[in-house]
């Protein structure tokens, strides 16, 4: 059975050609072409909005993430005692402390697990209402200075395509 090698080959060829053709067209188009960037994760850290929603996020969950330093507190001192008494205790005892801690320990593990549930759930809860007011800001100024494309996090960007500062503002004057 004999394979056809030149399909493949003369696919590329058309592709090349058509490369070679457009290219000028291309270059015509991208130099209309305005081109914007922003920077979601320093719209993240930076716009007052979402500096307050952190800071709205700890102060509620600051009260639950004491308790949990607390019992971690609590269950490192039992482990210590149980281990720094555990020749002078009796097989009951050492049972009683061992079912203790495995109760404590699960306790923990549970608020544990609840906490970062309910603070994963509220931090994206923040974030969605941020970037749903950030691309709001972005639809406005690429209307407003005519822009054709507005990229979001992209792995190298010319700072002069950077327009974060812009959203940034315009996130603040929304207020």
């Amino acid at each position: 059975m004999k394979i056809n090698n030149t399909l493949p080959f003369a696919r590329l060829c058309i592709l090349m050609a058509f490369a070679v053709l457009s290219a000028p067209v291309l270059a015509q188009a991208s130099a209309d072409l305005k081109v914007g960037y922003v920077d979601t994760q320093r719209i993240f850290r930076t716009a007052p909005e979402a500096v307050k929603a952190a800071q709205a996020i700890e102060a509620e969950f600051s009260k639950r993430d004491q308790d949990l330093q607390r019992l971690a507190r609590q269950l490192q001192g039992l482990q210590e005692n149980a281990e720094k008494n555990a020749l002078t205790m009796s097989e009951k005892e050492r049972r009683d402390k061992e079912r203790e801690f495995s109760e404590l320990s699960r306790d923990f593990q549970r608020k544990q697990r609840e906490f970062r549930e309910d603070l994963n759930l509220r931090q994206n809860e923040a974030n969605a209402a941020i970037i749903e007011k950030a691309n709001k800001a972005i639809r406005q100024i690429a209307e407003g200075e005519k822009f054709d494309l507005i990229f979001q996090d992209a792995v190298w960007v010319n700072p002069r395509l950077d327009i974060t500062d812009k959203v940034i503002k315009a996130l603040s004057d929304a207020k």
